[in-house]
């Protein structure tokens, strides 16, 4: 059974960063987009950045772009949400998930099946 774990989170006052980290265990070769949603205190669920991981192509939301990057470890299963420039805004439980769609179709819109625990996000001003 497939699992996706999170770490990383913590609390960093604003302007800092914060690396987030999901490892997939168990066999399930249909996870070719991955990604990062969060979802703030109250507030619904929202996509953050996605990864395509067999050409890195990434999908950002307009929040985040030019602060937040996405990557992946191929062979260690492990896709990083490097969190820079962080606001109060940031503060969340962050989680990462997984979608069977390719190419083009992997976006922050794509069906995400699997999902983590999520992880804690907390920006101080």
């Amino acid at each position: 059974q497939a699992h996706l774990v999170e770490s990383g989170g913590g609390s960093v006052q604003a302007g800092g960063s914060l690396r987030l980290s999901c490892a997939a265990s168990g066999y399930d070769s249909s996870r070719p987009c991955m990604g990062w949603f969060r979802q703030p205190p109250g507030k619904e669920r929202e996509g953050v950045a996605a990864i395509y991981i067999h050409d890195e192509t990434t999908d950002y939301a307009d929040s985040v772009k030019g602060r937040f990057t996405i990557s992946q470890d191929m062979d260690k299963k492990i896709v990083y949400l490097q969190m820079d420039s962080l606001n109060p805004e940031d503060t969340a439980v962050y989680y990462c998930a997984a979608a069977r769609s390719y190419g083009s179709l992997c976006t922050l819109h794509a069906s995400f099946y699997l999902w983590g625990q999520g992880t804690q996000v907390t920006v101080s001003s």
